[in-house]
């Protein structure tokens, strides 16, 4: 979801639907597709990838109780390249993102359905190469959209300050509400961003140790950024850890971008350290690239990632790409 739209629902972005949906319906999305040449040392490949695709609806009504609003967000993922209606190849033409429904007022929002949690919302805008082929889903662990969740974000306290919790439902026979808890706390003030986002027996998702669900993780994950008219600078740190097996992931990311006019230029790198029972393996990716407002709403980029681990695996992929908002 555009992260101005969610910038403070669950995670980062809950109460801004509070002050920024306008009455509805509104219509938005983007359709992001890329030409990809990947090379793994073995094979070299070209691609035509969907990167993130989306089509939305949001607004707003008024309840008739002063100060409250019922809002809502549907918002749908688009397979621009490859879709199957049958999915016989395994793409979805269509497929769930963030859809929620929830009150909002001068207590805050309470949202309920399909949202990301907290603990990967608090990132920011911290990844350069969100969506992209260099996406930092690939090696960090916590970036979940999940399903079942109840959340409640605060107003924004002092102009600067926001907390989100979001309660994860199992909706197993005999379980209770919150199985799973994510919750962040967001400080904004001027150029200045920095976030918290705790994550206890959330399922895992990415990672290098973590292992897919249901296996369960505590992370705790700690972003900085720095923004300007010119020059962005992130930073995260980030320990999950397997509630279970003795399995944890330790991740550390440094970024940044120089912008002059419609041109802006982006270095990434980012390492995570698994130690899967005392085995350890680290992955690394590397990314450069560059983005180039041809318009308003289409920009125009291109990136190459290195992704690297211990046992020599290394895959390069230059991404060429358009991206049209609406």
């Amino acid at each position: 979801m555009n992260k101005k739209l969610l910038a403070l629902a669950v995670g980062a972005a809950i109460a801004m639907p509070v002050a920024a949906l306008a009455e509805g319906p509104t219509l938005y999305g983007q359709i992001d597709v890329s030409l990809d040449n990947m090379d793994n040392g073995t094979t070299d490949t070209w691609t035509i990838e969907d990167n993130a695709s989306r089509l939305g609806v949001k607004g707003s009504a008024e309840t008739g109780v002063d100060g409250l609003k019922g809002i809502y967000v549907a918002e749908f993922g688009l397979n621009a390249d490859d879709g199957d209606a049958d999915n016989a190849a395994g793409n979805d033409p269509i497929t769930q993102r963030n859809i929620y429904v929830g009150l909002a007022g001068n207590f805050g929002a309470v949202l309920m359905g399909n949202l990301d949690t907290p603990t990967k919302s608090v990132q920011g805008k911290v990844d350069q190469f969100n969506d992209t082929a260099a996406d930092i889903s690939a090696y960090v662990a916590g970036e979940l959209r999940a399903p079942n969740v109840l959340a409640y974000a605060t107003p924004k306290i002092a102009d600067s300050l926001t907390a989100t919790v979001a309660l994860w439902q199992s909706e197993a026979a005999g379980d209770g509400i919150g199985e799973a808890i994510s919750a962040s706390v967001v400080y904004e003030q001027d150029a200045l961003y920095l976030g918290l986002g705790m994550d206890m027996e959330v399922p895992s998702t990415g990672g290098v140790a973590v292992t897919a669900a249901p296996t369960l993780n505590d992370i705790t994950r700690v972003v900085a950024g720095y923004t300007t008219d010119t020059l962005e600078i992130g930073f995260m740190y980030q320990m999950a850890e397997e509630t279970v097996a003795a399995n944890e992931d330790t991740t550390m990311l440094l970024g940044g971008a120089f912008k002059s006019g419609d041109l802006k230029v982006k270095l990434q790198y980012g390492q995570t350290e698994g130690d899967t029972a005392g085995v350890t393996n680290t992955e690394t990716m590397l990314a450069v690239g560059a983005d180039y407002n041809v318009g308003k709403a289409t920009t125009a980029y291109g990136l190459l990632a290195i992704n690297e681990d211990d046992a020599g695996l290394e895959n390069q992929t230059l991404s060429l790409g358009i991206k049209q908002k609406f």
